[in-house]
């Protein structure tokens, strides 16, 4: 039987009604999943940072260990040529171990300036490294935190969305087709996801531009598919919307 243009816009209307249901718990659920991959992604940053100073640090230490020893080995070679001074026979040799012994001396000075630098920069870098792990250390937890947030949510919506979804497939074939395709290009374009809105304060509730009074007649008399000038959102009247929440 052919549908009169009233049963078009309240299934349209029940249609929306649905989608807008489902929307409201993907809204609720959706921006959790977001927020988990954003801490993921910040334990993953902080955990490769921390890896990367610990290296530099290790880097540091391991520095320091050769400047240490190079100082061994230099004080040692100064020992050697000073027992050797006692056995020179010659100017040459003489200014040959001196030479020696202040290259060793300035290899000890250089060593020393860097094993201080080092230091610094160990104080510095052990710094950072502690705020590091201490900030890894919360985002762990608020990764945590919002996981099992998310794991409730689902577990809560999860078939409430599934029996909506069997609601809005059974009641998609009672609508005409042409408008079925209207209906689903104005929800995919509308950021709200509302393709059947209502009239609020003479104005549609869509886009809150005003609607003329002549044309709120003509929505109320329900007589013909009437759209919104402006966004052209489908417009129902108020009382429809009570009718179908009725029935």
């Amino acid at each position: 039987m052919e549908q009169t243009v009233e049963q078009k816009l309240k299934a349209l209307y029940e249609l929306q009604n649905i989608h807008t249901k489902i929307d409201k718990i993907r809204q609720v659920r959706g921006e959790l999943p977001m927020e988990v991959a954003d801490l993921e992604d910040d334990v993953l940053g902080l955990e490769t940072r921390i890896s990367k100073i610990k290296g530099e640090l290790d880097d540091l230490e391991d520095s320091i260990v050769t400047r240490k020893n190079t100082i061994k080995d230099a004080q040692a070679a100064i020992k050697r040529y000073d027992t050797q001074l006692k056995e020179v026979k010659n100017n040459r040799e003489y200014d040959a171990l001196t030479k020696e012994i202040e290259i060793q001396g300035l290899d000890i000075q250089v060593s020393e300036k860097k094993i201080k630098e080092h230091g610094f920069e160990i104080t510095s870098k052990t710094e950072i490294f502690e705020a590091a792990k201490a900030e890894l250390d919360g985002r762990k937890k608020d990764l945590e935190i919002k996981k099992g947030e998310l794991d409730v949510i689902t577990s809560e919506t999860e078939k409430e969305e599934q029996d909506l979804q069997k609601k809005a497939d059974k009641s998609e074939p009672q609508i005409e087709e042409r408008l079925l395709v209207a209906y689903k290009r104005l929800r995919k374009n509308a950021v709200n996801g509302l393709a059947v809105v209502t009239i609020d304060r003479d104005s549609c509730s869509g886009c809150f531009n005003q609607i003329p009074p002549q044309r709120q007649l003509d929505i109320r008399q329900r007589k013909k598919i009437i759209v919104c000038e402006h966004c052209g959102r489908i417009l129902v009247d108020e009382a429809l919307t009570q009718e179908v929440a009725e029935a």
